[in-house]
């Protein structure tokens, strides 16, 4: 038998389950909520791009972008209503005054859009959720591997990026030398998953110039001075996402090594024996990215389309189960 307090008590659960059902669903973060890999389409043809969604407190959506070259912006505001994502942000180095304009719709879990550039062109755009690249245990390392011989570019080729085709790179005295700026940057012709890369680098008073994990995520070599409030787009940085915790550099002029342990997102950057970056995440391809296949295997690339640089005993050792 049922009592007037037990049949009460029923009822408060069918009125309040559908309010409480309501405000789960209002509550519910949106689908757009995460990481994408980008591939946008120009005259030209293909290259690739980044965003991250994230929401700020109860509703609000913020997050970051990453175009063709620059670092990770701020978004202060993205709007989503009905399936629709869009953003505007200021312009970084693009041609034009206006923002940069975003706008896309989800598809089966694929972002596909339009971006405006800050001088009125557009482009179509499709994104894909970016790969966590969680390892399931510890790697396993491999045998250490010599990527250059010291004697010619055997085992490197050219890519042309903004700075133009030209292929500045030779072999002097045993040293890989980009002789000017404003030339190809230099990648390798094998691909890696996870591994640790030795590599020493030398620049002039200013240069710049930045090393390429997979093709994707840039650490940076440049001339900066030490201050106070280091940039992720100083040395030792990851460009756009990471800072260095100290300027460890030994300056212009000088030999210097960089020791980086990559395994899935997870960095660890050691600058002239001083660990400047401790296993941490790299959220996303960085500005001059080869593409935005992030889950794919990628090349060693070495940035010369800004400055002269010098770089020099460039081993890797490959992790046997990434």
């Amino acid at each position: 038998m049922f009592s007037l307090k037990s049949i009460a008590g029923a009822a408060l659960v069918v009125l309040v389950s559908p309010l409480a059902t309501a405000v789960a669903q209002e509550n519910a973060p949106p689908a757009v909520i995460g990481r994408w890999d980008i591939v946008v389409t120009d005259p030209a043809g293909a290259y690739p791009s980044w965003l991250e969604v994230l929401r700020s407190g109860n509703s609000a959506l913020v997050g970051r972008f990453v175009s063709r070259f620059g670092s990770a912006r701020p978004v202060s505001n993205i709007e989503w209503s009905d399936g629709v994502l869009g953003f505007a942000i200021p312009p970084q180095w693009e041609q034009g005054d206006g923002d940069l304009r975003v706008e896309a719709r989800m598809e089966q879990d694929r972002l596909v859009g339009t971006i405006t550039e800050p001088d009125g062109s557009s482009r179509p755009f499709s994104g894909s959720r970016a790969p966590a690249l969680r390892r399931a245990q510890q790697p396993s390392w491999g045998s250490p591997d010599t990527l250059f011989n010291g004697r010619n570019l055997t085992g490197w080729t050219t890519v042309g990026t903004g700075g133009g085709p030209a292929n500045n790179w030779t072999v002097r005295n045993g040293v890989l030398t980009n002789t000017t700026g404003g030339g190809a940057n230099l990648m390798s012709t094998r691909k890696f998953n996870d591994f640790k890369l030795h590599i020493e680098f030398r620049y002039p008073p200013a240069g710049n110039s930045g090393v390429y994990l997979r093709g994707r995520h840039e650490v940076q070599v440049e001339d900066n001075s030490e201050r106070n409030w280091p940039l992720s787009t100083e040395i030792g940085g990851v460009y756009g996402f990471l800072v260095a915790s100290e300027n460890a550099s030994a300056g212009p002029g000088q030999w210097q090594t960089y020791d980086i342990t990559l395994v899935g997102r997870r960095v660890t950057v050691v600058l002239n024996g001083k660990t400047v970056i401790a296993d941490q995440v790299i959220p996303g391809i960085t500005g001059g990215a080869l593409d935005s296949d992030e889950g794919a295997p990628g090349p060693i690339l070495l940035q010369g389309d800004h400055t002269a640089v010098e770089y020099r005993n460039i081993v890797l050792t490959p992790a046997t189960n990434p």
